[in-house]
């Protein structure tokens, strides 16, 4: 349904705007399914993953996959992290817009006394706080969004050091709105983004492709030897796979019997379609036996 992207320097109120972002959302009817994303609902500490870029990359590439995972087109997700770098930003923008949803960006403008003043109170009351030496190779390294970028907007700002977060915030309401209103041919201030070539994923074979084609390659095994039984001492070289299917001629190259045919654990299977002479080749070769079918 909908990535919602919460940036911000650290300390920054970014915690408190998602959740009071998520209880509005969760006021709406009808009421959507809504999931935060943050370093604490992974089990990761804050001076542990950005310890060193190292450990932050990795921190990125975490949040990223469980982002990955968690979107769908019936939910919403609120990414509670610092999401600093604007190249980082423009990846989760990316994932969005593979999965067809819409896409905002949350900015906690908070100016850094402010967020130092906050990170210094929260370690003193025994919270979760930064190191001071993270603290401000964060605050140094901070990329400000910017509205005019495709992966920043649209773009809602929040002053928490001006102006108290609520729920009933202007800001709050004004992304449930995007968030929510309901998208139709003459919605212009709703944008979802739609997948292209490049970010759509490639189809790949089912799970249990293996499975269905070795139960296709017994079932034809089985009708081979249910055939020769009922061919009695008579040379069987003509069976019908039943009704709408076409039937099977085959040349035995090698003697066989029920047991031989029974071990399927061996068993490779070659598919060649000639279009010049029309003929569908199937084969199936297991030890010292092999059998051509064509498909008439």
């Amino acid at each position: 349904m909908a990535l919602v992207v919460i940036c911000g320097q650290p300390c920054s109120g970014k915690s408190t705007a998602a959740a009071c972002l998520a209880d509005a959302l969760q006021a709406t009817d009808p009421k959507p399914t809504v999931r935060i994303i943050d370093e604490s609902s992974l089990h990761l500490g804050r001076n542990q993953s950005y310890a060193d870029m190292p450990m932050e990359k990795n921190l990125r590439g975490v949040l990223r996959s469980e982002v990955d995972r968690s979107l769908s087109k019936s939910s919403i997700i609120i990414v509670d992290s610092l999401n600093n770098i604007k190249g980082y930003r423009y990846e989760l923008w990316c994932l969005a817009r593979a999965s067809g949803i819409r896409y905002c960006v949350v900015f906690c403008d908070t100016d850094e006394d402010s967020c130092g003043e906050w990170n210094r109170k929260r370690g003193e009351m025994g919270e979760s706080s930064y190191d001071t030496k993270i603290f401000e190779d964060l605050v140094r390294r901070f990329e400000k969004p910017d509205g005019r970028n495709r992966w920043d907007s649209p773009l809602f700002e929040l002053f928490p050091s001006k102006d108290e977060i609520r729920q009933s915030s202007p800001v709050i309401a004004d992304a449930v709105s995007y968030l929510t209103k309901k998208v139709d041919s003459k919605s212009r201030d709703v944008r979802v983004l739609q997948p292209t070539i490049a970010t759509q994923t490639a189809h790949t074979t089912d799970a249990n492709s293996l499975y269905v084609m070795d139960r296709a390659t017994q079932e034809v095994i089985n009708m081979i030897v249910e055939a020769q039984s009922q061919g009695l001492a008579g040379a069987v070289n003509r069976i019908s796979l039943g009704q709408h299917l076409p039937a099977i001629s085959f040349f035995l190259e090698a003697k066989w019997s029920f047991s031989s045919l029974m071990v399927s654990q061996d068993i490779s299977l070659e598919l060649d379609f000639c279009r010049l002479i029309k003929l569908y080749t199937f084969s199936v070769y297991y030890t010292d036996i092999c059998f051509l079918f064509v498909l008439s």
